[in-house]
């Protein structure tokens, strides 16, 4: 049976293989960081709360629970206060400007880039692409670096796991360069098939796109590994971090992700806004998929000159307050300790997984022993739809539906589910909330 320890052990083997922690940067700050600060205080969820004014208010007379995170989450008075001070004093369009303003703009925008680097450990801020979000970044590397490299008998990899976003854009650019999209399937309890990845990889394999967390399930796939053993194939590996960076540190070179992506309004930060990464040698050889200002170096009808990478990629201008959002964003979740925040997390989770377990009729979908706080679920005898409108009577925001994942719910016999996703500001009072809740509506028939 194939295993995390044997994906790892067979990539290791290798040509060219190397250490992952070779490539840290050993103790040197990058010249884009800024000044080292003190270690963060420790993690409480309460100080989290009190940051973020959404949490304070009231739906159909009842305290708030917003268990809607996987969706987007509630935004910190520091992002709303930076996205505001923005536009109501240092508003102006970036790059090229002469005067004082333009200046400001985009030493922030610059700032956004370099501090999105710092956060996912990149090399350089030049390995982030700013774009709308998660759904953009995975299409514009399909529309660029697919267009390129995939042709007729080539196979992208692509997990029944994956969010609608990173399954539906390689089919298009599949049906484009007459590729497939070969779908690897799941185990009952919504982990990957490691087996049947390692049997469908080959030297057909141009790409695996995978998420690092699961926006349905909350599976954390062994992403290193896999992307270990895919190198050995010569193929790059694509990781949609959407639902992972607002729960656990990531760090892109550890991973030896080829691309990765995410959005920011999963993220406490503004929607519209997200980026892309990737590796120095990708982006450079990767065409630009929309033309326009910002883009260019100079333009004639003879002959277009492209700037360097990344803003090459960036077509127009950019969602300048996003960026500074999304700065505010970062600086405002690595402020507490991380790895305090998974830790805490977790406890969550189980706390929710036992409330739940007391609810007649509830089944969890998926039982992935490494999983973020996501809980998605069924309740005998009601439609997910009238679940999640029982439990906005009472305040507590959830989603139904089939959460942008069909392929993973299908593979449990289900086209629709109830989701309740957790963040660091959730408390167990809330989950406790969501299980009385759930049993009032059994108990009402």
């Amino acid at each position: 049976m194939t295993t995390p320890d044997s994906l790892a052990a067979a990539a290791a083997k290798a040509p060219g293989a190397t250490d992952p922690t070779a490539r840290q940067f050993a103790g040197e700050r990058p010249a884009f960081a800024p000044e080292l600060l003190a270690p963060p205080p420790a993690f409480a969820p309460e100080a989290a709360r009190r940051d973020v004014p959404a949490l304070h208010r009231s739906v159909n007379g009842q305290p708030l629970v917003w268990l809607d995170n996987g969706a987007t989450t509630h935004k910190p008075r520091q992002v709303i206060e930076a996205v505001a001070g923005f536009y109501g004093a240092g508003n102006s369009n970036i790059h090229r400007g002469a005067h004082t303003m333009a200046r400001e703009a985009t030493e922030a925008y610059e700032a956004g880039r370099a501090a999105v680097a710092r956060f996912l450990g990149a090399a350089s801020p030049d390995e982030i692409v700013f774009v709308r979000g998660t759904t953009e970044a995975v299409n514009l590397v399909a529309q660029s670096w697919g267009r390129a490299n995939l042709g007729p008998g080539d196979d992208i990899l692509v997990p029944v796991l994956e969010h609608h976003s990173n399954i539906v854009p390689w089919q298009l650019v599949a049906k484009e360069t007459r590729a497939r999209v070969v779908p690897v399937p799941l185990r009952p309890d919504g982990q990957i098939d490691l087996d049947a990845y390692a049997d469908r990889l080959s030297v057909r394999t141009r790409l695996v796109a995978l998420s690092q967390a699961s926006n349905v399930l909350g599976t954390v796939p062994p992403v290193a590994e896999m992307t270990a053993l895919a190198h050995r194939y010569r193929a790059r590996v694509l990781v949609d971090g959407a639902q992972a960076v607002a729960h656990f540190p990531v760090d892109v070179r550890a991973l030896d992700a080829d691309f990765y992506v995410f959005s920011g309004h999963k993220l406490f930060a503004p929607t519209g806004i997200g980026a892309l990464y990737a590796k120095p040698e990708l982006l450079a050889a990767m065409a630009p998929w929309q033309g326009g200002g910002n883009m260019i170096e100079s333009v004639s009808f003879d002959r277009t000159d492209y700037a360097p990478v990344p803003h090459r990629l960036e077509a127009g201008t950019g969602h300048i307050a996003g960026v500074v959002g999304l700065l505010a964003a970062v600086t405002w979740l690595t402020g507490f300790d991380r790895e305090a925040v998974a830790a805490y997390e977790a406890g969550l989770l189980e706390h929710a997984r036992q409330a739940l377990a007391g609810v007649p009729g509830l089944d969890v979908i998926g039982d992935a022993p490494e999983r973020i706080a996501v809980l998605a679920f069924t309740l005998a005898g009601h439609d997910p739809a009238a679940v999640a409108a029982w439990l906005d009577r009472d305040g507590i925001a959830v989603r139904a539906g089939h959460h942008c994942a069909q392929p993973a719910l299908a593979h449990y016999g289900l086209d629709s589910a109830v989701r309740a996703s957790l963040a660091l500001y959730n408390t167990p009072e809330e989950v406790d909330r969501l299980a009385a809740s759930l049993r009032r509506m059994q108990r009402s028939g």
